[in-house]
This record gives structure tokens, C-alpha cells and sequence, in this order.
């Protein structure tokens, strides 16, 4: 059996909050719209991951820059994520020059 030596990083709801400069009910509207992907831990409250900060910055930049409702941001994100798999399969499959 393996056991880990080091708990994880989570970051609790206010924590995160700082950390992203969002309100804590913003963030929860992130979560519910299903933008953000928190864990829960053991008292069930929200913990993120600190790969979750990024994923908040990028939805301010959708939302602030080009001015995305955050009900369409997760359709954006669906289709920038989707031109990068595509992307990076082309450049795979191409043959060196």
C-alpha cells in the first residue's frame, strides 16, 4: 500500500478568493456554472486545487477583455481548449522541415 508523505495544497473558499481577487459569491457562481472544479474536504466545504487560480484568471480575462457573460464563458473555454488539442495534433502529425 502507499501512503502519501504530504497532504495536497487546497485552498480553502476565502483563501482562494484572495488569491484570485474574486468575491466568495462570485466564486460560487463560477462553481455552479461548472467554470471552476473544486474538491470538498472532510467538513464538505470547497478546497481548490492552485491550478485552479490560473483557471480563474483566465476566466477574468474572457469576462473582463472581451466582455463574456460568464454563462458563455464555459462555451469559449469548451472551443479555445478544443483549437489547442487540434493544434497540437497537427503539429504532431506534420512532418519536420
Amino acid at each position: 500500500m502507499i501512503y502519501a508523505l504530504v497532504r495536497p495544497v487546497r485552498l480553502d473558499l476565502d483563501s482562494y478568493a484572495r488569491a484570485t481577487g474574486l468575491h466568495p459569491y462570485v466564486v460560487g457562481r463560477l462553481v455552479a456554472l461548472g467554470l471552476l472544479e473544486p474538491d470538498r474536504n472532510a467538513r464538505g466545504e470547497l478546497c481548490f486545487a492552485p491550478s485552479q487560480v490560473a483557471a480563474a484568471a483566465r476566466i477574468q480575462r474572457l469576462h473582463e477583455g472581451l466582455s463574456i457573460n460568464y454563462a458563455a464563458i464555459g462555451v469559449v473555454i469548451d472551443l479555445l481548449d478544443r483549437i489547442e488539442e487540434l493544434e497540437t495534433t497537427l503539429r504532431e502529425l506534420s512532418p519536420p522541415r
